[in-house]
């Protein structure tokens, strides 16, 4: 019969998920108990990881609501705190996706004191670098605000402090976008009614006028202009645009013709695209197009077009320099092995030798990671809700958390990775993976591509999730883990103990004094660690910071 003293205790309880274990916990989005994260970590994670497709429990308008109000609620606090993260993450290129930051950017310079829009207008030119962003940042503007004279004489200096050169080649790239145009921004900044650089003269005649000759001022015309009229002139021909392409771009510090400027017919042209990349194409740019590079017959073994391509993917300094954030090549590299375009029916050869640039450049993209010497359980989210598209890209929070896990394999000589959902599963499960409680070693490691690792993630099974488990079989197995660092989208809820309190009693047991660093895949304001414990970290996305700041946490210098 059952024991009725079974149930009385004088040492703390295990609390099942699906209950508040502490009185600063909230209910998540999949019916858990969770802490709340900070402003700004919740912040950072709208900025990194935008929430565009929303996550597997919650919708995209829903998180868009939450991630906007909070930054509305911030700009008219006059909290420096958003500027700052805004400009931290911008600079450092640290989102694969530019709108959140610029979106917040225009909330910031609309609402709030004066001193405090001032401030946001001072940052114009260091968040939107390129006339696209430019031209986002003016849709959202008007979400918030008229057209005052911060604003035009901000939007004014953004072309002004650039050279004559620079201008153009922003100007002629990024004509429009949505219903905004570079002529409409020029004609809303007043030029008429304040001085003009000389260089510049010309070219905003031509763009506010549509014509060479001006009526009202004279200066001189910017060379690559006088290229792009050439490209444009009737009756030129593909050669002879190859040929340009290749006697202008090729003229040291001169801004490019980019694939943008020309005619659509000349796209299709296997000459000008080669021309292209002898001369230096965007490095964002070769990345997009590599698919588009193979299909037109550029990309064949051994050739020194392939030779030229391989070696720009990696070419650190080069990816730095552009801002290449890792996530999008993660993305290129899914997309281009498969043959075929994610949204479209566009097929192509695949190059074995540019895949493996892809795959090098992932690594290399960030940078030179530290040596912790810490024992490292990396343990990755594979429950279905990881299977949701990580921010509308074309892949999956999952995939990215497994690829992510590599990073940390591939610097530290003890590591291990698992990968985890919930408790205890049917025979068939374990047949298959091993799983019976829930967690099994990740058959992945640093010597496979990473397209092999993602169709190895993409081929786990999936379940519940439950955040407790990595520490729970840790602490079974008596496993020496100096930091559990756990990949996961916080939406835990399946078991009878936290995951916090599941680490605490690692740590009793072991004794020994383990972090846990929390790297969250999706822009929730959530999180399994207790923000009162000193010994763990947050990290929203997984951008060039990451690893570094995971490294110093783990040797202990934050």
């Amino acid at each position: 019969m059952p024991d009725s003293l079974s149930d009385i205790y004088t040492r703390r309880s295990p609390t099942p998920q699906s209950r508040r274990a502490d009185p600063r916990q909230v209910p998540n989005s999949a019916g858990g108990y969770t802490f709340q994260t900070s402003e700004v970590t919740a912040l950072r994670r709208f900025l990194t990881m935008g929430t565009e497709g929303g996550t597997f429990n919650a919708t995209e308008p829903k998180m868009t609501k939450a991630a906007a109000a909070r930054v509305i609620r911030m700009a008219k606090a006059n909290d420096y705190r958003l500027i700052e993260e805004i400009e931290d993450i911008s600079i450092g290129g640290r989102a694969p996706r530019v709108n959140p930051a610029i979106f917040s950017l225009a909330a910031a310079a609309s609402l709030g004191d004066t001193h405090y829009r001032q401030a946001a207008l001072d940052r114009l030119p260091l968040v939107c670098r390129t006339g696209s962003h430019l031209l986002t940042f003016a849709g959202y503007i008007e979400q918030f605000r008229g057209w005052g004279r911060a604003l035009t004489k901000a939007v004014g200096k953004w072309y002004t402090d650039k050279d004559a050169d620079e201008v153009a080649y922003q100007v002629m790239k990024y004509k429009s976008r949505d219903d905004w145009s570079q002529r409409d921004l020029l004609r809303l900044s007043h030029f008429g009614r304040q001085p003009i650089p000389r260089s510049h003269v010309m070219l905003f005649n031509y763009i506010l006028k549509g014509r060479r000759e001006s009526m009202w001022l004279k200066g001189d015309m910017p060379q690559l202009l006088h290229a792009y009229q050439q490209v444009w002139h009737p009756g030129t021909t593909n050669h002879q645009i190859a040929r340009l392409i290749g006697d202008y771009n090729g003229t040291p510090g001169t801004s490019k013709l980019t694939h943008e400027m020309l005619p659509s017919e000349a796209l299709a042209s296997p000459e000008v695209w080669d021309a292209l990349i002898h001369t230096g194409i965007p490095l964002g740019t070769l990345v997009k197009r590599l698919g588009q590079i193979s299909r037109l017959g550029l990309l064949t073994p051994m050739s020194e077009t392939t030779r030229l391509v391989t070696a720009r993917l990696t070419d650190a300094e080069g990816l730095a320099k552009a801002r290449i954030h890792p996530v999008n090549q993660l993305v290129a590299l899914r997309t281009y092995a498969s043959g075929h375009g994610a949204r479209s029916t566009d097929h192509w050869p695949v190059s074995q030798q540019v895949c493996d640039a892809l795959d090098e450049s992932f690594y290399l993209s960030y940078g030179a990671v530290p040596v912790t010497g810490k024992r490292r359980n990396v343990a990755v989210d594979i429950s279905g809700s990881m299977g949701h598209p990580a921010g509308g890209l074309p892949v999956s929070c999952r995939e990215l958390a497994s690829a992510a896990a590599l990073v940390t394999a591939a610097t530290e000589p003890q590591h291990m990775i698992t990968a985890f959902t919930h408790g205890s599963y049917p025979s068939r499960w374990t047949r298959i993976n091993g799983m019976n409680s829930g967690i099994s070693e990740y058959p992945i490691s640093p010597r496979m591509r990473l397209d092999d690792v993602m169709q190895v993630a993409l081929g786990m099974q999936m379940g519940g999730t439950n955040c407790a488990v990595p520490m729970l079989e840790a602490a079974k197995h008596r496993i020496p883990v100096d930091v559990f660092e756990i990949h996961t989208d916080n939406e835990t809820w399946y078991g009878d103990i936290h995951p916090h309190q599941a680490l605490e009693d690692y740590r009793q047991k072991m004794g020994i004094d383990a972090r846990l660093a929390v790297v969250a895949y999706t822009p929730t304001n959530f999180t399994i660690a207790d923000p009162a414990d000193w010994r763990t970290l947050d990290v929203s996305g997984f951008d060039q910071a990451v690893p570094r700041l995971l490294a110093d946490f783990a040797s202990g210098a934050l």
